[in-house]
């Protein structure tokens, strides 16, 4: 009698040893986990330091624990909610990264938002390192392997070769834009201080102008026009991005690329963007637009749009660290912001140095680095009070 499970073992070879519908143990799983069959999470801790850093950390009962960040401006909320979800978590098996991430996100009642996305997207990023020290690979080599072979980031234009810097517009006096109509005079004291910065730096440097979303229609619409003939790489954030329209009616006003992304959180929010052409560089945040799982979903979509994707980075290593994994994994990807940062101060290994302007894929297993616990330690504390900017002239609230 013809025997159809045998053939297929026949043809299946060494593998059919473990049976039909059985995976082969993965490469490095063993060594990784001492022999044993399953992990499960133990314990979530959360840690706000001084600066408003948030950091989580996910123990496991193989020993092996990873670190992820969340949102700076509301730390103690992110911080107390990330502890939250361990009646959830402890005891699951913290390498079903995507299914926890699908877990936490639709099982809140109220969804999105900063910090819940916060929440979901620190863990992301611990369950990925813990994950990636499971099978002893880097996380974008759980994702496919590499897209390229080093990562360009911008900060300090000609320091270790970076050729790509952010500024923000300010006068004479050092004052930003920030009322409905500025006037002539910061206009054009702006756009002479872009001028000058220009020939300074010349054509071989990449120069972002920042608005911050703190810059009103009337008179981004007056910047962006006045600043084009200097070659700006990018406007990130012409206004709130709260109004998509309004970004959309400036993005067709100007042959220079705008960019968003910071105040924006998970597929959801970025689809509109996409879909009303109201940025054609998106810059997520890995640390509360949904973590490392939601990133690389962020860069499908985009990709679909031909928009790159320049990862938002205002924090720390674990920040920078996840966000180069999302670098290293997708095709459409510009530059990494704050990518010259070392982070000596938190970290007990040294990054790979910036040369030529790029840093080198991080090869360690998980998200790469190493958190000194003691120096984080070191560092916890209250974090910093809420800043509220006011007009100097009539004493009003004024966006920053």
């Amino acid at each position: 009698m013809f025997n159809r499970r045998r053939t297929i073992a026949n043809l299946l070879g060494p593998a059919a040893a473990f049976g039909l519908g059985a995976t082969l143990p993965a490469r490095g799983q063993g060594a990784a986990l001492g022999g044993r069959e399953k992990i499960r999470v133990t314990k979530i801790e959360s840690f706000v330091l001084k600066n408003s850093w948030v950091f989580v950390k996910i123990s496991t009962d193989a020993g092996i624990t990873g670190w992820g960040e969340m949102l700076k401006d509301d730390a103690k909320a992110c911080a107390a909610g990330a502890l939250e979800v361990s009646h959830y978590l402890v005891g699951q098996d913290p390498t079903r990264v995507a299914f926890h991430w699908q877990a936490i996100a639709r099982g809140a009642f109220y969804r999105g938002g900063p910090i819940k996305t916060a929440i979901s997207s620190g863990i992301d990023q611990a369950l990925w390192d813990i994950t990636g020290k499971v099978y002893g690979l880097p996380v974008y080599k759980l994702m496919g392997g590499p897209t390229r072979d080093r990562i360009r980031v911008y900060g300090q234009a000609g320091k270790n070769g970076v050729n790509a810097m952010k500024v923000i517009l300010s006068d004479t006096a050092g004052r930003n834009p920030f009322k409905y109509n500025e006037g002539d005079k910061f206009v054009s004291e702006a756009t002479e201080r872009f001028a000058a910065l220009r020939k300074k730096m010349g054509s071989g440097v990449d120069i972002g102008v920042e608005f911050h979303g703190a810059v009103q229609p009337s008179t981004s619409i007056r910047l962006m026009k006045a600043l084009e003939p200097y070659s700006p790489w990018f406007y990130e954030e012409v206004v709130q991005p709260l109004n998509v329209d309004v970004m959309a009616e400036l993005a067709s006003k100007t042959s220079v690329p705008l960019a968003t992304g910071e105040r924006i959180f998970t597929k959801w929010g970025f689809r509109e963007i996409l879909e009303k052409k109201a940025a054609m560089i998106l810059q997520p945040d890995v640390c509360y637009a949904g973590g490392i799982t939601e990133l690389k979903i962020i860069a499908g979509m985009a990709e679909a749009y031909y928009a790159p994707i320049a990862p938002h980075n205002p924090q720390g290593p674990c920040s920078l660290a996840a966000s180069m994994q999302i670098a290293a994994a997708i095709p459409n990807f510009l530059i990494q912001e704050r990518g010259d940062n070392e982070y000596s101060d938190l970290l007990a290994k040294p990054l790979p140095p910036v040369v030529n302007g790029h840093r080198p894929l991080l090869t360690e297993p998980g998200l790469g680095i190493t958190i000194d616990e003691n120096k984080l330690m070191a560092q916890v504390g209250e974090p910093r009070p809420y800043l509220t900017k006011f007009d100097p002239d009539d004493g009003s609230v004024v966006d920053w």
